[in-house]
């Protein structure tokens, strides 16, 4: 059992893209798939998919430069779950001079921390990725 469902997910993302792979399969959640939507529009996943099965699993495709380089070079988990870290909108600063993203859990939704900062609202700052 997994007590960090959000971040198991960006480490799977992270290792199978260092491995090459072409997609994630992992337990469903309407967090994770939002999550996972999100990281679609920002282009650091290409598809996101939900299947039933035996078990409802939400299936990523990872997204790949020109270069064959996967698009998430690392990431790093903010708030965990032995410690949550909030911030206001007017905190949810860029991430490696704009080349990454930070994710927030606002009330509006899932955002990243441009959008956070233009309908100036503030979350839980879930983690950062580049």
């Amino acid at each position: 059992m997994v007590t960090d469902r959000v971040g198991d997910f960006i480490i799977r993302l992270k290792n199978a893209g260092a491995i090459g792979a072409t997609s994630v399969t992992l337990p469903h959640s309407n967090h994770l798939e939002a999550i996972a939507k999100k990281l679609k529009e920002l282009g650091f996943v290409s598809e996101v998919s939900s299947s039933k099965k035996d078990h409802k699993m939400l299936e990523v495709a990872l997204s790949y430069d020109e270069r064959g380089e996967h698009r998430i070079h690392g990431v790093k988990r903010v708030s965990k779950p032995g410690r949550r870290l909030y911030a206001p909108a007017r905190e949810a600063h860029t991430v490696k001079n704009g080349l990454g993203a930070r994710i927030l859990s606002t009330p509006k939704g899932i955002l990243s921390d441009a959008e956070a900062r233009k309908v100036r609202a503030g979350g839980e700052t879930l983690f950062e990725i580049w």
